[in-house]
């Protein structure tokens, strides 16, 4: 028992950090499409292991934060995905230090197919 709740004390502490950074990356990152990406990624690792470690802490909560950390997983990359996609086809371009854009290219090669 004591060694889950040293676990989830770890955990809760390792899940801060990365709320931390990810809260940084937002600040710190030049485009809404980086901010995102960012956010996304550290606040999702951020959030499940404050979760999990909550859940190990108190074991009583644990089915109750498993169930939060899947519903987590499932909708926060979802989330994500369709601001970034309504904020490219709104006009939103990335900053020019991104020079990339794999998805303009997608939709030139979409456009032709339906030419055909």
């Amino acid at each position: 028992m004591i060694l889950l709740s040293i676990l989830g004390y770890i955990l809760i502490i390792l899940g801060s950090i990365f709320l931390l950074l990810g809260a940084l990356g937002i600040v710190r990152m030049p485009d809404l499409y980086n901010r995102i990406q960012a956010g996304t990624k550290a606040t999702t690792l951020g959030a499940l292991s404050s979760i999990i470690g909550v859940g190990l802490v108190n074991p009583n909560w644990f089915l109750k934060t498993l169930i939060i950390a899947i519903f987590i997983v499932l909708t926060n990359p979802i989330g994500s995905h369709s601001i970034a996609r309504s904020s490219y086809k709104s006009g939103l371009k990335p900053e020019l230090q991104s020079n990339i854009d794999e998805y303009k290219t997608e939709n030139i090669q979409d456009e032709r197919s339906d030419l055909k």
